[in-house]
């Protein structure tokens, strides 16, 4: 990216590339230029989840704003919407948005298809449910497994997650595994960790940071906790000036075999954004847990049901794509019509998407591939 200060920063582009506080829109330069010329495209990325239900109440849980009318998906629709997502040129599938997947039995079938089909497929899961006898089947399959994990004590773990302490050292033992088994396999999956920082949990982020380094996960990330229009969760984000010197200690613990990052651009943002409209629906996408379809989970709401796209319970996925339905939405809040700052939640998934996207749009900036290998992870945008 040249004329404009969005771009990937350098320090995100060690450990082997992995971008944690960025976008990789450069190696899908094809994709940009076709939306550009106003062409439909299919997404880069779809983040969904197979399920609404949880086993945690987590205290920062964006998903407890996520009400929509709940439906089940059974194996049939979640293998066919894998399908029609090949088919139609998706090129990753994280199945990480508003419940935890490991709640649905056919998780591991479905990592297994989406594979199967050309797939980049990812997991994002508090660990809990997750069977161990099957980790040696999903983990070759998987680009990325991320455990949310927001402390490194049982005492904390358990208020901040709402859950049993016992929770804590079953998480701790199932990713003890994950690492085992990626060790002696030699696979190429990554394993990470992922804090929602709040500013009554600031006391876990050392201690975090020592515990994925002595677990031998390939990154802990903390970024910050999202919120509503209406500041629904109360997050108060002028507290996070006050966090940058223990944040800037974490990053101090990634070595050449373990990346420590705080997502900067979010935290210190104050949750404002920059640009008015949404570009990147187009290229990254969310699915609930109910199957329905929506340009971003902050729209999940049944308040927002004017941006509800379509169910791939009740429709095909790539008959929904192929619909004036989904491009109408799509349209919608990429038009004067939608204002990003004042009509959805803070520092949504397509953040920095949308930041490079309203660059090139409004800025004359130029979307640049630079002269590294291309990073990890590259079709999670």
């Amino acid at each position: 990216m040249q004329n404009s200060k969005i771009d990937i920063k350098n320090e995100d582009r060690k450990m082997g590339e992995i971008i944690l506080d960025g976008h990789k829109l450069a190696w899908h330069k094809d994709r940009v230029d076709a939306w550009l010329k106003g062409e439909r495209i299919a997404p880069i990325t779809i983040d969904c989840a197979l399920t609404r239900r949880c086993t945690y109440r987590c205290i920062y849980c964006y998903g407890m704003l996520q009400a929509n009318d709940e439906k089940r998906m059974t194996k049939d629709v979640i293998f066919r919407f894998l399908d029609d997502a090949a088919e139609i040129g998706v090129k990753a599938i994280s199945f990480v948005s508003d419940g935890e997947s490991t709640c649905s039995p056919h998780l591991y079938d479905a990592i297994l298809r989406g594979k199967s089909n050309g797939l980049d497929m990812a997991l994002g899961t508090n660990g809990y449910l997750l069977k161990e006898e099957r980790l040696e089947d999903i983990l070759p399959a998987l680009t990325y497994l991320r455990f949310n994990i927001s402390a490194a004590e049982a005492d904390k773990y358990a208020a901040i997650h709402v859950c049993k302490k016992e929770c804590y050292f079953k998480i701790i033992n199932t990713i003890k595994t994950c690492v085992k088994i990626k060790n002696e396999k030699n696979l190429d999956v990554t394993i990470g960790l992922q804090m929602i920082l709040l500013p009554e949990v600031v006391d876990q982020v050392i201690p975090l940071s020592n515990l994925g380094k002595k677990l031998g996960v390939d990154y802990l990330v903390i970024k910050h906790c999202s919120d509503d229009e209406m500041g629904t969760l109360g997050v108060d984000y002028s507290k996070y000036n006050d966090m940058v010197d223990i944040l800037k200690e974490a990053e101090t613990y990634s070595d050449n075999k373990y990346l420590v990052r705080a997502k900067w651009s979010k935290i210190l943002s104050g949750g404002s954004r920059n640009y008015t409209r949404c570009y990147g629906p187009p290229f990254i996408i969310q699915f609930s847990g109910s199957g329905l379809v929506a340009p971003c989970g902050m729209l999940f709401n049944d308040r927002y049901k004017k941006y509800h796209i379509g169910n791939i319970i009740d429709t095909p996925f790539k008959k929904i794509w192929q619909g004036d339905r989904y491009w109408e939405v799509i349209n919608l809040i990429a038009s004067e019509k939608f204002d990003a700052k004042t009509m959805c939640g803070s520092l949504c998934l397509q953040h920095k998407v949308n930041e490079c996207l309203w660059a090139i749009k409004h800025e004359n900036a130029v979307l640049k591939k630079e002269d590294f290998s291309p990073p990890a992870h590259i079709n999670f945008i």
